[in-house]
Protein backbone atom coordinates (compact mmCIF):
# COMPACT_ATOMS: atom_id res chain seq x y z
CA UNK A 1 0.00 0.00 0.00
CA UNK A 2 0.89 3.67 -0.95
CA UNK A 3 2.27 5.59 1.65
CA UNK A 4 1.67 9.51 0.77
CA UNK A 5 2.21 12.53 2.66
CA UNK A 6 -0.42 14.94 3.56
CA UNK A 7 -0.97 18.55 2.27
CA UNK A 8 0.36 20.69 4.88
CA UNK A 9 3.59 22.23 6.65
CA UNK A 10 4.11 24.66 8.46
CA UNK A 11 3.90 28.70 8.38
CA UNK A 12 5.05 30.08 5.39
CA UNK A 13 6.80 33.05 6.96
CA UNK A 14 9.08 30.82 8.88
CA UNK A 15 11.02 27.33 8.54
CA UNK A 16 12.56 25.23 10.70
CA UNK A 17 16.66 24.98 9.55
CA UNK A 18 19.73 23.07 11.06
CA UNK A 19 22.35 24.90 9.34
CA UNK A 20 22.88 27.17 6.43
CA UNK A 21 26.66 25.88 4.58
CA UNK A 22 28.37 29.10 2.60
CA UNK A 23 30.51 28.60 -0.18
CA UNK A 24 29.00 24.76 -1.20
CA UNK A 25 30.47 23.46 -3.94
CA UNK A 26 28.29 19.96 -4.41
CA UNK A 27 24.89 21.07 -4.07
CA UNK A 28 24.04 22.16 -7.75
CA UNK A 29 25.99 24.85 -10.54
CA UNK A 30 28.51 27.06 -8.69
CA UNK A 31 29.21 28.11 -5.61
CA UNK A 32 25.90 28.12 -3.77
CA UNK A 33 24.39 28.87 -0.25
CA UNK A 34 22.64 25.58 0.94
CA UNK A 35 20.07 25.79 3.14
CA UNK A 36 19.03 22.52 5.33
CA UNK A 37 15.54 22.05 6.41
CA UNK A 38 14.78 20.07 9.50
CA UNK A 39 12.73 17.34 9.19
CA UNK A 40 12.84 14.15 7.02
CA UNK A 41 10.03 11.55 6.49
CA UNK A 42 13.06 8.84 5.60
CA UNK A 43 14.78 6.89 7.70
CA UNK A 44 17.98 6.17 5.68
CA UNK A 45 20.47 3.79 7.81
CA UNK A 46 23.67 5.31 6.65
CA UNK A 47 21.94 9.09 6.64
CA UNK A 48 25.00 11.62 7.75
CA UNK A 49 22.85 14.19 9.17
CA UNK A 50 20.39 12.20 11.59
CA UNK A 51 20.12 16.28 13.08
CA UNK A 52 18.18 16.47 10.47
CA UNK A 53 15.49 13.64 10.60
CA UNK A 54 13.49 15.04 13.51
CA UNK A 55 11.03 17.96 12.77
CA UNK A 56 11.57 19.77 16.08
CA UNK A 57 14.98 21.52 17.84
CA UNK A 58 16.84 19.22 20.05
CA UNK A 59 19.93 18.87 21.77
CA UNK A 60 22.95 17.81 20.50
CA UNK A 61 26.45 17.07 22.90
CA UNK A 62 29.92 18.19 21.80
CA UNK A 63 31.38 16.02 24.78
CA UNK A 64 35.24 18.31 23.80
CA UNK A 65 34.15 21.48 25.01
CA UNK A 66 32.08 20.55 27.88
CA UNK A 67 33.91 21.89 31.35
CA UNK A 68 32.14 19.95 33.66
CA UNK A 69 30.63 22.71 35.39
CA UNK A 70 27.92 20.80 36.39
CA UNK A 71 24.75 23.83 35.26
CA UNK A 72 23.20 21.38 32.89
CA UNK A 73 22.87 18.88 35.67
CA UNK A 74 20.89 21.89 37.45
CA UNK A 75 18.92 22.89 35.01
CA UNK A 76 17.44 19.30 34.21
CA UNK A 77 14.04 19.34 35.14
CA UNK A 78 14.01 15.32 34.69
CA UNK A 79 17.33 14.83 36.21
CA UNK A 80 18.29 12.82 32.83
CA UNK A 81 22.15 14.45 32.85
CA UNK A 82 24.59 13.05 35.09
CA UNK A 83 28.70 13.41 34.71
CA UNK A 84 30.04 10.24 35.51
CA UNK A 85 34.30 9.88 35.40
CA UNK A 86 34.60 13.29 33.98
CA UNK A 87 31.95 12.37 31.07
CA UNK A 88 28.61 13.60 31.09
CA UNK A 89 26.08 11.06 30.44
CA UNK A 90 22.34 11.76 28.96
CA UNK A 91 19.41 9.28 30.02
CA UNK A 92 18.07 9.75 27.03
CA UNK A 93 15.13 7.90 28.09
CA UNK A 94 14.07 10.78 30.48
CA UNK A 95 15.20 13.37 28.31
CA UNK A 96 12.09 15.41 27.39
CA UNK A 97 14.02 17.82 24.92
CA UNK A 98 13.14 20.72 27.16
CA UNK A 99 16.22 22.75 26.04
CA UNK A 100 17.11 24.10 29.38
CA UNK A 101 20.42 22.31 29.43
CA UNK A 102 21.46 24.04 26.00
CA UNK A 103 20.07 27.08 26.98
CA UNK A 104 22.43 27.49 30.51
CA UNK A 105 25.45 26.20 28.84
CA UNK A 106 28.61 28.24 29.11
CA UNK A 107 30.57 26.47 26.57
CA UNK A 108 28.52 24.75 23.81
CA UNK A 109 28.95 20.88 25.46
CA UNK A 110 25.36 20.95 23.91
CA UNK A 111 23.63 22.74 21.73
CA UNK A 112 20.07 23.29 20.61
CA UNK A 113 19.89 21.97 17.00
CA UNK A 114 17.39 23.43 14.71
CA UNK A 115 16.30 27.20 14.91
CA UNK A 116 13.60 29.01 13.21
CA UNK A 117 13.99 31.46 10.91
CA UNK A 118 11.91 34.33 9.31
CA UNK A 119 11.96 34.63 5.12
CA UNK A 120 13.06 37.96 5.87
CA UNK A 121 16.08 36.93 7.66
CA UNK A 122 16.58 33.75 5.37
CA UNK A 123 16.52 36.32 2.24
CA UNK A 124 18.91 38.59 3.35
CA UNK A 125 21.36 35.88 4.60
CA UNK A 126 21.31 34.86 1.06
CA UNK A 127 21.90 37.47 -0.18
CA UNK A 128 25.10 37.91 1.20
CA UNK A 129 26.46 35.61 -1.54
CA UNK A 130 24.72 36.94 -4.60
CA UNK A 131 28.30 38.35 -6.02
CA UNK A 132 29.63 34.75 -6.01
CA UNK A 133 26.53 33.22 -7.64
CA UNK A 134 26.58 36.03 -10.46
CA UNK A 135 30.59 34.87 -10.60
CA UNK A 136 30.06 31.37 -10.88
CA UNK A 137 26.48 30.62 -12.05
CA UNK A 138 25.71 29.59 -8.31
CA UNK A 139 22.99 30.02 -6.46
CA UNK A 140 21.12 28.53 -3.20
CA UNK A 141 20.03 25.22 -2.68
CA UNK A 142 16.87 23.92 -0.49
CA UNK A 143 17.99 20.54 1.28
CA UNK A 144 17.39 18.54 4.36
CA UNK A 145 16.26 16.02 5.85
CA UNK A 146 13.29 16.39 3.51
CA UNK A 147 12.27 20.43 2.48
CA UNK A 148 9.14 19.50 1.16
CA UNK A 149 7.67 18.88 4.77
CA UNK A 150 8.25 22.43 4.92
CA UNK A 151 6.97 23.07 1.27
CA UNK A 152 4.86 26.36 2.16
CA UNK A 153 8.00 27.91 3.60
CA UNK A 154 10.31 26.58 1.23
CA UNK A 155 7.59 27.73 -1.91
CA UNK A 156 7.58 31.11 0.07
CA UNK A 157 11.59 31.40 0.11
CA UNK A 158 11.73 30.14 -3.95
CA UNK A 159 8.99 32.88 -5.29
CA UNK A 160 11.74 35.94 -3.22
CA UNK A 161 14.58 34.00 -4.24
CA UNK A 162 13.21 34.00 -8.09
CA UNK A 163 12.13 37.57 -7.83
CA UNK A 164 15.45 38.70 -7.44
CA UNK A 165 17.24 36.44 -10.43
CA UNK A 166 18.82 34.10 -7.84
CA UNK A 167 19.09 30.60 -9.93
CA UNK A 168 17.07 27.97 -7.00
CA UNK A 169 17.53 24.43 -6.67
CA UNK A 170 15.67 21.66 -4.84
CA UNK A 171 17.44 18.61 -2.66
CA UNK A 172 14.99 16.12 -2.55
CA UNK A 173 13.57 12.41 -2.26
CA UNK A 174 10.60 13.29 -3.77
CA UNK A 175 8.66 11.81 -1.55
CA UNK A 176 5.31 14.61 -1.08
CA UNK A 177 2.30 14.17 -2.54
CA UNK A 178 2.52 15.46 -6.42
CA UNK A 179 -0.14 18.32 -5.06
CA UNK A 180 2.51 19.90 -3.31
CA UNK A 181 5.23 19.39 -6.25
CA UNK A 182 3.15 21.33 -8.40
CA UNK A 183 3.52 24.26 -6.80
CA UNK A 184 7.21 24.05 -6.17
CA UNK A 185 8.39 23.35 -9.58
CA UNK A 186 7.48 26.20 -11.18
CA UNK A 187 10.32 28.10 -9.08
CA UNK A 188 12.83 25.36 -9.15
CA UNK A 189 15.61 25.67 -12.07
CA UNK A 190 17.40 22.35 -10.92
CA UNK A 191 16.25 19.11 -8.85
CA UNK A 192 18.76 17.01 -7.24
CA UNK A 193 16.39 14.08 -6.71
CA UNK A 194 17.45 11.66 -5.16
CA UNK A 195 17.16 7.83 -5.10
CA UNK A 196 18.07 5.05 -2.85
CA UNK A 197 16.65 1.79 -4.83
CA UNK A 198 14.19 0.89 -7.63
CA UNK A 199 13.01 -2.20 -6.00
CA UNK A 200 10.24 -1.22 -3.57
CA UNK A 201 10.88 -3.80 -0.99
CA UNK A 202 14.57 -2.82 -0.61
CA UNK A 203 13.92 0.84 -0.46
CA UNK A 204 11.48 0.31 2.24
CA UNK A 205 13.61 -2.30 4.02
CA UNK A 206 16.64 0.69 4.52
CA UNK A 207 14.15 3.98 4.23
CA UNK A 208 11.11 2.32 5.92
CA UNK A 209 9.03 4.19 2.79
CA UNK A 210 7.83 2.96 -0.19
CA UNK A 211 9.34 4.33 -3.57
CA UNK A 212 6.36 3.79 -5.99
CA UNK A 213 5.35 7.68 -5.17
CA UNK A 214 9.02 8.89 -5.39
CA UNK A 215 9.35 7.06 -8.82
CA UNK A 216 5.52 8.92 -10.00
CA UNK A 217 7.29 11.77 -9.09
CA UNK A 218 10.43 11.81 -10.61
CA UNK A 219 8.58 11.02 -14.19
CA UNK A 220 6.50 14.16 -13.72
CA UNK A 221 9.21 16.50 -12.44
CA UNK A 222 11.57 15.61 -15.75
CA UNK A 223 8.58 16.93 -17.80
CA UNK A 224 8.76 20.42 -15.94
CA UNK A 225 12.35 21.02 -15.08
CA UNK A 226 16.24 19.83 -15.07
CA UNK A 227 16.94 17.29 -13.25
CA UNK A 228 20.10 15.50 -12.04
CA UNK A 229 19.78 12.04 -10.32
CA UNK A 230 21.94 11.62 -7.55
CA UNK A 231 22.24 7.81 -6.04
CA UNK A 232 24.17 7.65 -2.69
CA UNK A 233 26.30 4.33 -3.51
CA UNK A 234 25.45 2.25 -0.22
CA UNK A 235 28.30 -0.89 -1.05
CA UNK A 236 26.25 -4.08 -0.41
CA UNK A 237 23.19 -2.53 -0.74
CA UNK A 238 22.76 -0.38 -4.12
CA UNK A 239 26.09 -0.97 -5.83
CA UNK A 240 25.84 -4.09 -7.86
CA UNK A 241 26.18 -3.59 -11.77
CA UNK A 242 22.40 -5.00 -12.62
CA UNK A 243 20.90 -2.36 -10.50
CA UNK A 244 23.08 0.30 -11.47
CA UNK A 245 22.57 -0.79 -15.07
CA UNK A 246 18.72 -0.56 -14.38
CA UNK A 247 18.66 3.01 -12.63
CA UNK A 248 20.91 4.20 -15.76
CA UNK A 249 18.46 2.34 -18.47
CA UNK A 250 15.51 4.17 -16.15
CA UNK A 251 17.20 7.35 -16.26
CA UNK A 252 18.12 7.60 -19.43
CA UNK A 253 14.41 7.15 -20.65
CA UNK A 254 12.90 9.55 -18.20
CA UNK A 255 15.29 12.22 -19.59
CA UNK A 256 17.36 13.19 -16.55
CA UNK A 257 20.06 15.50 -17.49
CA UNK A 258 22.73 13.62 -15.36
CA UNK A 259 23.49 11.34 -12.95
CA UNK A 260 25.60 12.13 -9.65
CA UNK A 261 27.25 9.31 -7.66
CA UNK A 262 27.80 9.67 -4.16
CA UNK A 263 29.61 7.43 -2.39
CA UNK A 264 29.24 6.24 0.88
CA UNK A 265 31.18 7.78 3.91
CA UNK A 266 30.72 7.20 7.61
CA UNK A 267 31.46 10.87 8.48
CA UNK A 268 28.25 11.14 10.85
CA UNK A 269 28.96 8.52 12.65
CA UNK A 270 29.61 10.38 15.53
CA UNK A 271 26.64 12.31 15.45
CA UNK A 272 24.33 9.53 16.33
CA UNK A 273 26.01 8.98 19.92
CA UNK A 274 25.96 12.80 20.21
CA UNK A 275 22.42 12.75 19.56
CA UNK A 276 21.18 9.29 21.99
CA UNK A 277 20.74 7.07 18.87
CA UNK A 278 22.28 3.79 17.38
CA UNK A 279 24.37 4.47 14.21
CA UNK A 280 22.01 1.01 11.71
CA UNK A 281 25.23 1.01 8.96
CA UNK A 282 27.94 0.49 11.54
CA UNK A 283 30.57 -1.90 9.86
CA UNK A 284 29.76 -1.21 6.36
CA UNK A 285 32.87 0.45 3.91
CA UNK A 286 33.34 3.06 2.28
CA UNK A 287 33.64 2.62 -1.87
CA UNK A 288 37.43 3.20 -2.73
CA UNK A 289 37.86 5.55 -6.17
CA UNK A 290 38.53 2.22 -8.37
CA UNK A 291 35.86 1.32 -7.28
CA UNK A 292 33.57 4.28 -8.13
CA UNK A 293 34.99 4.89 -11.72
CA UNK A 294 33.38 1.21 -12.16
CA UNK A 295 30.43 2.35 -11.68
CA UNK A 296 31.23 5.01 -13.56
CA UNK A 297 31.89 3.29 -16.32
CA UNK A 298 28.57 0.97 -16.06
CA UNK A 299 26.10 4.03 -16.51
CA UNK A 300 28.38 5.76 -19.20
CA UNK A 301 28.10 1.93 -21.04
CA UNK A 302 24.48 2.67 -21.39
CA UNK A 303 24.84 6.41 -22.49
CA UNK A 304 24.20 8.54 -19.82
CA UNK A 305 25.34 11.64 -18.46
CA UNK A 306 27.71 10.57 -15.12
CA UNK A 307 29.68 12.50 -12.51
CA UNK A 308 31.43 11.65 -9.38
CA UNK A 309 30.00 13.42 -5.90
CA UNK A 310 28.33 16.35 -7.41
Amino acid sequence: MRTTMPLNGNAPDQGLIFNIQKFSLHDGPGIRTTVFMKGCPLRCEWCCNPESVKIHPEIMLFDMRCIKCGQCIAACPKGAITIVDEKKIINWEKCDQCQKCAEVCPSGGIETIGKYISCDELVKEIEKDRQFYNSSGGGVTFSGGEPLLQWEFVLAMLKRCKAKNIHTCLDTTGYASWEILEKIIPYVDLVLYDIKHLDADCHRERTVVDNQLILENLAKVVQKTMVWLRIPLIPGYNDSRDHLKKVGKFASALGVAKISLLPYHCWGEQKYDQLGRVYSAKGVLPPGEEDMEKYKEYLRGIGVVVAIGR
